[in-house]
């Protein structure tokens, strides 16, 4: 979770005048080798550079490509080998070794509990946290009302979410999970080829990719529950490294950030393993109050429970670990089980 607490005001922290001006260059960034990572990364960069004058020299900047145990191991799901920590170990151990300045992550793939001497400082805006639905040729146009339906009965479709696959098992019991592992384009390709007849990705990634035209139909999130911080650029730096805390909380959107406590704090009430299929999604609604919903459910989408709550932004870690709880007592306890 963010240094400040859930009630401190964001334009508080926005009107902080951090020292910048003192900070060695070139500042160095972690990152996964993806391209959607490597995308991201330059996007904050672009960002921190646009608020901070002193980095529009060139060379302002040092980019680390960190290639993680989770782009590595692609004949697995995430579950059978430790989990979506997977992504951020070695840029974690990278952070804390003094290799880079801070790091730059998918907040979803960014585990609760981070390890100590590292804290999540920045959240970029948010983009579109919905699910995109991404059919075969074979499979036609999907239905706005139904998008599910285009899926031919028993078809295949590729995913290591464990969270997609239930919501879509509990829709769609007749059809069938398969693994797909590796990058957007990847995973693209192998619906192309007719090795699947679907998958389902985060809108936000092919947003940014510019391969948001790949997508047959954006999934509802009251009907495909995304994932906890789905769509949000999380940058993390030392605990001790208050300078950069300063200067990233210039750049730090308050809805992000506020979606992204309530989203977090429900994910560590749940307390799942990464085996348990959970979704949590919050937004600011236009009265200005926050709307958390969230899921959970068995792998094969026989239980599904799904939840909503509504509070204040200031509340919103309060109000994610309430739901959490109350999820939590009103499931199967095998569920969590690890």
């Amino acid at each position: 979770m963010s240094r400040h607490p859930a009630g401190e005001s964001d334009a508080g922290r926005r009107h902080a005048t951090p020292r910048h001006d003192r900070r060695p260059l070139p500042l160095r960034v972690g990152t996964r080798a993806s391209p959607l990572a490597l995308m991201q990364t330059r996007l904050f960069m672009a960002r921190l550079t646009g608020f901070c004058p002193v980095l529009r020299q060139a060379e302002a900047f040092e980019e680390h490509a960190i290639a993680t145990t989770g782009d590595r191991i692609q004949d697995r799901r995430l579950a059978e080998v430790g989990g979506k920590g997977l992504f951020a170990k070695e840029i974690h151990e990278a952070l804390l070794d003094g290799r880079v300045d801070f790091a730059v992550h998918s907040l979803k793939d960014l585990e609760t509990e981070l390890p100590p001497g590292i804290v999540l400082a920045c959240c970029m805006a948010r983009e579109d946290a919905r699910d995109a639905l991404i059919l075969a040729s074979h499979c036609g146009p999907a239905d706005p009302s139904d998008p599910l339906a285009a899926i031919p009965p028993g078809g295949v479709v590729g995913t290591s979410s464990v969270r997609r696959a239930a919501q879509l098992l509990h829709r769609r019991p007749d059809l069938s999970i398969t693994l797909i592992r590796g990058n957007v384009q990847t995973r693209l390709n192998k619906v192309k080829s007719g090795a699947m007849d679907a998958t389902m990705l985060a809108l936000a990634g092919l947003r940014r990719l510019g391969l948001a035209h790949e997508a047959a139909a954006i999934l509802d999130p009251e009907m495909m529950v995304p994932a906890a911080g789905q769509g949000i650029v999380g940058i993390t730096v030392r605990a001790e490294d208050t300078e950069l805390h300063d200067l990233l909380s210039g750049i730090e959107d308050p809805d992000a950030a506020a979606v992204s406590r309530a989203e977090r704090a429900l994910l560590a009430a749940l307390d799942g393993s990464c085996r348990t299929p959970i979704g949590g999604h919050a937004e600011i609604r236009a009265d200005g109050t926050l709307r958390l919903v969230g899921l959970v459910a068995t792998e094969d989408g026989t239980f599904l429970l799904k939840r909503a709550v509504v509070g204040r932004p200031e509340d919103a870690a309060r109000l994610g670990h309430e739901l959490g709880r109350e999820l939590r007592r009103d499931s199967p306890a095998s569920i969590f089980a690890a």
